[in-house]
C-alpha cells in the first residue's frame, strides 16, 4: 500500500500482534494504542491445561451439550481428522459431530460451517480454520488436542471463538500423556492459562515478544533473538536513533541523551540483596529500571514502589538509591570519573568548566584541591564523604537539563539514606569498608555497570 501510496495513512488492528510489529510500536517505529475495553456483559474464559483424557473430554462435551451450547474440537492435523472425529463419536454418542478443513471443496466446507452455525451440529472438528473471523455465540467449549504445537498467538486466537456472548465459556488445552514438552512449549502453555482476563492480548502479545525475539526490523524475519548486540542494548540505539530522525523531521522528537555515565571507584555496594527481594526475575528487573531513571521524581517513584512492596530499603539498597541519584548529578555536570582514594575523593572531567572554588567548599563543606581537569577533597574516617561528594556534584554548573535538582539533597535521599549521609555527624563508628578498601580489588569497588544500576 506505500509502494501504490507514500502519503496514505495505515491503520491496522490485531489482537496479537507479531513480534516485530510490537516491536516497532515500542520503539516508536509505529505509533501504538491499545483498546482495552471488552464487549459488555462478556466473561473470562475459564482455561485449563492438562494432558489428554478421553474422560475429561467426554465430560466437557456432554457439560457444554447439556447447556444448549455448542464445541470446537481442534486438531491442526487434517491427516488423521477422520480417525479423531469417529474416537468423539464413540465417547460421545449423542453428540452430532461435523467436520471441517481447508482441504475440504469448498461449497462442502461452506454448507458445513453454516449447519454448525445455525445449530444443526453440537460438535465440529476442525483445523484452525476457525482461528479468526468466526463468531458463534452458541459455541462456548473449546478443546484443542496438542496444544503444545501450536503458537501463543495462535492459542489466544482459538480461545477468543468461545466466550462470545454472556454465557461462561471453557476452553481445554490438552497435549500426550507423560510427553517431554520443551521449555519453549511450557512457556507457551503457562502464558495462556495465566492470562485469561478480558484484554489480555497485549500481555500474550509481550510474552510472545519475549520468547520469540523481535525480529528483523528492515528483512523479512518476523521474529528471533538478536545474539551480538543484545536485545538490552539494541533497544536503545534504535530509540535513539528513531527520537533523532523525528526531531530533524519535524521537531517533535527528543534528542536521544548521548553523553556517557561518569564512571564510579567508590567503596561502596550498591546492591538489592536476595533477602529483601527473593524472586530473581523481579530483582533483575528493578536493576534495569534503576539503569533506565533519568530524573529525580523517576527516582523517587520507584523508591516508593520499592517500600510499598518490600519494606524500608536496606543498606546495599540505600547505596545503589545514592550511587543512582549521584549519576544523574554527575551527568549534568559532565563528570567522568569519581575515585576514591585512602585520603581523598577525585572528580574528574575532560576538562574543568568554570567554576568558583569558594562556593563549592562551602557548598560541599569541605577545602577543595583544584588541579588541571580534577577537584579533591580529604575523604576523612567513616561514611561522611557521602554526603559532601554528593554536595559537591550537586553544586558543580549544570551543562545539561537531566530532571535533577541540583539544590541540597532530594527528598527520597532524606528519607532512604538518613543513616548513611550522616554517620560521622553522630560519631558512628569508623566506616569498615574505609580499613580494608583497595582500588585493585574488585570486592571493594563499584564499577561504572553497577554504578548505573545494572546489577
Amino acid at each position: 500500500m506505500k509502494q501504490l501510496r507514500r502519503e496514505v495513512d495505515v491503520l491496522t488492528l490485531t489482537a496479537t500482534p507479531i513480534p516485530r510489529t510490537l516491536h516497532m510500536g515500542l520503539v516508536g517505529v509505529r505509533d501504538l494504542s491499545i483498546l482495552e475495553t471488552a464487549p459488555e456483559a462478556r466473561l473470562p474464559v475459564r482455561t485449563y491445561v492438562t494432558d489428554y483424557d478421553d474422560g475429561l473430554v467426554s465430560e466437557a462435551i456432554l457439560r457444554e451439550i447439556d447447556r444448549g451450547g455448542q464445541i470446537y474440537f481442534v486438531n491442526n492435523r487434517v491427516q488423521g481428522i477422520e480417525t479423531i472425529a469417529n474416537r468423539l463419536r464413540r465417547l460421545v454418542p449423542e453428540a452430532r459431530i461435523a467436520i471441517g478443513h481447508g482441504q475440504m471443496p469448498e461449497d462442502q466446507l461452506e454448507q458445513t460451517m453454516l449447519a454448525f452455525a445455525e445449530g444443526e451440529f453440537d460438535v465440529l472438528v476442525c483445523t484452525t480454520i476457525i482461528e479468526s473471523g468466526l463468531d458463534i455465540p452458541n459455541a462456548n467449549t473449546l478443546v484443542v488436542n496438542s496444544a503444545h504445537r501450536f503458537g501463543l498467538a495462535q492459542l489466544y486466537q482459538l480461545r477468543g471463538r468461545v466466550g462470545r456472548s454472556a454465557s461462561r465459556a471453557y476452553a481445554y488445552l490438552l497435549y500426550a500423556k507423560e510427553m517431554s514438552l520443551s521449555e519453549i512449549a511450557q512457556e507457551r502453555l503457562k502464558t495462556i492459562f495465566e492470562a485469561t482476563e478480558l484484554g489480555a492480548g497485549m500481555r500474550i502479545a509481550m510474552k510472545d515478544l519475549e520468547i520469540r525475539g523481535a525480529g528483523n526490523l528492515l528483512g523479512a524475519a518476523q521474529s528471533g533473538h538478536i545474539a551480538a548486540v543484545g536485545f538490552d542494548l539494541y533497544t536503545k540505539l534504535l530509540a535513539e536513533q528513531v527520537e533523532l530522525l523525528k526531531s530533524h523531521m519535524d521537531g517533535t522528537g527528543r534528542l536521544p541523551f548521548e553523553r556517557s555515565s561518569a564512571s564510579f571507584d567508590l567503596p561502596l555496594n550498591g546492591f538489592i540483596p536476595p533477602e529483601y527481594v527473593a524472586d530473581d526475575a523481579v530483582r533483575l528487573r528493578l536493576y534495569q529500571r534503576f539503569s533506565a531513571i533519568e530524573a529525580d521524581d523517576q527516582l523517587a517513584a520507584l523508591v516508593a514502589e520499592m517500600e510499598d512492596r518490600f519494606g524500608s530499603l536496606p543498606e546495599g539498597a540505600q547505596h545503589l538509591v545514592y550511587l543512582t541519584s549521584l549519576r544523574l548529578r554527575a551527568a549534568d555536570g559532565d563528570v567522568q570519573t569519581i575515585t576514591a582514594t585512602r585520603e581523598e575523593l577525585i572528580v574528574k572531567f575532560d576538562r574543568l568548566p568554570a567554576v568558583n572554588i569558594e562556593q563549592l567548599t562551602k557548598a560541599a563543606g569541605v577545602s577543595l584541591k583544584r588541579g588541571s581537569n580534577q577537584l579533591r577533597f580529604s575523604r576523612g574516617t567513616g561514611l561522611g564523604w557521602m554526603e559532601r561528594l554528593y554536595a559537591l556534584v550537586s553544586a558543580l554548573p549544570r551543562q545539561h537539563t537531566n530532571g535533577t535538582t541540583g539544590d541540597g539533597l532530594p527528598d527520597v535521599m532524606a528519607t532512604a539514606l538518613p543513616p548513611i549521609c550522616h554517620a560521622e555527624a553522630r560519631h558512628e563508628p569508623k566506616d569498615p569498608l574505609a580499613q580494608t578498601y583497595r582500588p585493585t580489588d574488585p570486592s571493594r569497588s563499584l564499577s561504572s555497570s553497577e554504578a548505573k544500576g545494572s546489577g
